[in-house]
């Protein structure tokens, strides 16, 4: 008899399993031979049919199973699968595979993810699958494990990679060296087009994937390179260093990452050799890792604005999520309490006229995001070195002006509600000139605090947010306040 898995409601299918193996996939409202549910749905999202497979064939831990549904896979998809299993079965995942667990899907994970599975998987586990990935991606993982692991893995490696490895663990986080992939093509100058074309047809552990080839003196100083498409195009008598690009743009293994990432993008690069400071050739940068640099600096930039640590991932606990969101949240406490302290200092005005403490706010908030809008521009060119000290100045200016005309428009707009709504042509007046204010100092705090913290080597993105909001806060009920005291007292 065959047995039953409950499958969620939503999928229609039902798991069909004999003598503990399984066997089927009946879709309830059609054939029994049905075939199994495609990985991701229309809108690119893990079909959950799909996961109610993998997670059965893991319940019985059913290899074969479990190999007919993932043996395909991109590493991509690979690593979406381990993060929407649970957590403890994602160990069994990898030791069901085998040899067809794509350990390269460990460097598409979340960085606690991997950490946990790094931590549950044995040591010959981990030896037969860095064997086999790329040197990049070994070093990714490798990087995440602590000194005697690293070492105990290396040890059980081949001399030469173990060697070529240790190298690249030894530059520092982030750089150059940590991306770059130590496999590549280098042929001698005095080569012809035909020797090299000959020599990449007969060797058999060339790199997976690669776009040209280095041009190296004897001691490996980097003379210049070919791209394969001139390559294949020459005449197989003609020497190499008459093809070679000798100007190739190159980057030192101890540049740090995004520095490598701006270049890519400035040169629309598809790769970069890697050199030492004596300029010979260790490595290659690529796209694909150059892409996952640019991701990862934009996600830090988005988490910083909005006071969340760049550590923070989705598969986090909820007592880590909340420890490392509480810092920023108490200073935002504190300056809550600075502006609130401007509203005490025109308690009596605000006792007078109720109308003051139902507009004050909104020349607040409109500040608010008037300076969040400056800010966001001020970060993102600063990260990308648009902003500097050649053109800070007429940045300033410009914001400064963009500011004044915006606050114009929104005084004029917000000061003729408030005088049709309160019936007081006073109250539109005084609104008006502080919605105008307020926008000026918002779009001045929002260009010049995130330079002035740039200045004193801290991150913009992480401390402008609190320190701009602040100022709209206490400018906004300040002059809001402050010129209503005055114009009232004066008529």
């Amino acid at each position: 008899m065959p047995s039953l898995i409950h499958a969620p409601k939503d999928a229609e299918i039902r798991i069909v399993w004999r003598e503990g193996r399984l066997t089927d996939l009946q879709h309830t409202s059609s054939a029994p031979d049905a075939a199994p549910p495609a990985f991701r749905d229309e809108e690119g999202a893990l079909d959950p049919r799909f996961l109610t497979l993998v997670e059965a064939a893991l319940e019985t831990a059913d290899a074969a199973a479990l190999g007919r549904l993932v043996i395909d896979l991109h590493e991509a998809d690979q690593a979406s699968l381990l993060e929407a299993i649970d957590p403890d079965q994602r160990p069994t995942f990898i030791e069901l595979l085998g040899p067809a667990f794509d350990f390269a899907a460990l460097t598409e994970v979340d960085d606690s993810v991997r950490e946990e599975i790094l931590e549950e998987l044995d040591t010959e586990t981990l030896v037969e699958g860095v064997r086999e990935l790329e040197s990049d991606d070994a070093v990714y993982i490798l990087e995440d494990l602590n000194k005697e692991d690293q070492a105990e893995i290396l040890d059980a490696l081949p001399a030469l990679d173990r060697v070529a490895l240790q190298k690249s663990l030894d530059y520092p986080e982030g750089s150059a060296g940590r991306l770059m992939q130590t496999d590549l093509i280098a042929v001698p100058p005095f080569w012809t087009a035909g020797q090299v074309i000959d020599h990449l047809a007969e060797t058999p552990d060339l790199p997976d994937s690669f776009f040209e080839v280095f041009v190296v003196d004897p001691s490996y100083h980097l003379l210049g390179n070919v791209f394969l498409d001139r390559l294949v195009r020459s005449r197989r008598t003609a020497r190499i260093d008459e093809l070679m690009n000798p100007d190739r743009r190159r980057v030192e293994a101890t540049d740090d990452g995004e520095d490598v990432a701006r270049l890519f993008q400035r040169y629309n690069l598809v790769s970069a050799p890697v050199v030492d400071e004596d300029n010979r050739l260790l490595g290659v940068v690529t796209i694909d890792d150059i892409v996952d640099v640019i991701q990862e600096e934009a996600d830090e930039e988005i988490k910083a604005l909005g006071g969340v640590s760049s550590e923070e991932e989705l598969s986090d606990s909820i007592i880590e999520t909340a420890k490392s969101r509480f810092g920023w949240l108490f200073v935002n406490l504190l300056t809550a309490f600075l502006a609130s302290s401007v509203l005490g200092l025109f308690e009596a005005s605000l006792a007078k006229m109720v109308a003051l403490a139902v507009l004050a706010p909104i020349v607040a908030g409109q500040g608010g995001v008037a300076a969040t809008q400056t800010m966001t521009v001020a970060v993102r060119a600063l990260a990308t070195r648009e902003l500097g000290a050649a053109n800070a100045i007429r940045v300033t200016f410009r914001e400064t002006f963009v500011g004044l005309l915006n606050g114009l428009a929104f005084g004029l707009i917000t000061g003729a509600v408030a005088s049709l709504w309160f019936q007081d042509w006073n109250i539109g007046f005084v609104i008006s000139l502080a919605m105008t204010v307020n926008l000026v100092a918002g779009a001045l705090g929002g260009i010049l605090i995130p330079m002035t913290l740039e200045r004193f080597r801290s991150d913009p993105a992480v401390s402008s947010g609190v320190f701009v909001t602040t100022v709209t806060d206490v400018v906004g009920f300040f002059s809001f306040l402050g010129i209503a005291t005055l114009w009232f007292g004066l008529h």
